[in-house]
């Protein structure tokens, strides 16, 4: 995962609460594993139908209550595969707000009068290491929970986080411990 320090540059707008991770990515594109493939799929119903248009700015502004829906993880990689590298919103669902950290897609929550002013700006820069948004000559602190803001920073995706301890990991295999560890299945 790459490192999320800045994020800075043109903001895309989309004016909508409660947008549901079934509108970010509809179900029928749903049938690859792979991280890479979705972004032109994003919104892929109010895109073609000429609801919305979006260009892949750096930063994402929407309204509250931004990925509600079902958990997938297609909406985040979709979100990040058509080039937002950070979502800015009042609020979002838990879970949605969840898959986003672990795959470096910054979401920042911010008062919906702030949002709004963001939406109006243009364009904004984001850093995290100060938990600041800047624009139109404001700048705006939000709140993240360190353990998220260290893997962001950090690049550090689960199996990131699991590989710093590999020197434990291997020396834990090589005592032969492991091999004798309960068995939790049978065969029978």
């Amino acid at each position: 995962m790459e490192p999320v320090t800045i994020v800075e540059g043109r903001v895309s707008v989309l004016r909508r609460a409660d947008v549901d991770t079934d509108q970010i990515i509809p179900k029928q594109f749903l049938k690859r594993i792979e991280r890479t493939g979705f972004g032109e799929f994003l919104f892929y119903d109010w895109v073609r139908s000429g609801e919305i248009t979006l260009e892949p700015n750096p930063i994402l502004v929407a309204g509250r209550n931004f990925g509600c829906g079902s958990s997938r993880e297609h909406a985040p990689w979709a979100l990040q595969d058509f080039g937002f590298r950070a979502i800015v919103a009042p609020s979002f669902a838990d879970i949605f707000h969840g898959n986003c950290t672990k795959v470096g897609l910054l979401p920042v929550v911010l008062p919906e009068d702030v949002v709004t002013e963001l939406m109006d700006a243009g364009e904004a820069r984001i850093d995290l290491r100060a938990q600041t948004v800047t624009f139109a000559g404001r700048e705006v602190r939000f709140d993240i929970d360190p353990d998220v803001k260290h893997r962001l920073v950090n690049g550090l995706d689960d199996i990131g986080l699991t590989l710093q301890h590999e020197a434990d990991i291997s020396a834990y295999e090589a005592s032969g411990r492991s091999d004798h560890a309960p068995v939790t299945t049978s065969l029978a």
